[in-house]
């Protein structure tokens, strides 16, 4: 087995099944990888955000090790099949986003997408800013439920910390 087949069947299997998103992460990844010059991330050192929270993102994590836990995968989402790459250490980025496919049964899209170099498959943009790197904030005990959550999603309503879910958000419009 090749070294592509061998990187597919491991978007495969941690994805759970092949499909035509999955290859679209996988192609993007690849095409990341080749023009960061950069490896799969140990930690926060390769950054991606993804515009889509489709399958294509699983693909991203397992070839690239961008991840929610790690901080080094983010959503901007914005129901696209684009992707912003980022290389911390050499400052690379790039905007990849799908190119318009040709009209082709659903089922003939995985194998239409993977028969493609990644270059062909997507336009090539300037990336938007690198966000910040990843953050610990303090925790709060919310002051209605109880319940502990990070001190910036914590919210003050007359002078109590409330978590998002208990907390009232003002507004004079309906």
């Amino acid at each position: 087995m090749d070294e592509k087949q061998a990187l597919w069947e491991r978007c495969a299997a941690f994805h759970g099944h092949r499909c035509g998103g999955l290859a679209i992460g996988f192609q993007a990844a690849r095409l990341a990888m080749e023009l960061l010059e950069a490896d799969r991330a140990g930690d926060e050192e390769l950054v991606c955000v993804a515009e889509c929270d489709a399958c294509g993102v699983d693909a991203i994590q397992a070839v690239l090790g961008c991840t929610v836990g790690k901080g080094n995968l983010l959503f901007r989402l914005r129901g696209k099949q684009a992707f912003s790459f980022y290389h911390r250490k050499s400052g690379k980025s790039v905007r990849l986003v799908l190119r318009p496919r040709p009209p082709m049964a659903r089922g003939k899209s995985m194998d239409w997408l993977l028969s493609r170099e990644p270059a062909e498959l997507f336009d090539r943009k300037a990336a938007p800013p690198l966000p910040e790197p990843a953050r610990v904030f303090r925790s709060v005990v919310c002051g209605k439920c109880g319940e502990t959550a990070a001190e910036n999603y914590i919210r003050l309503e007359n002078g109590v910390p409330l978590c998002l879910d208990c907390y009232h958000a003002y507004s004079r419009f309906t």
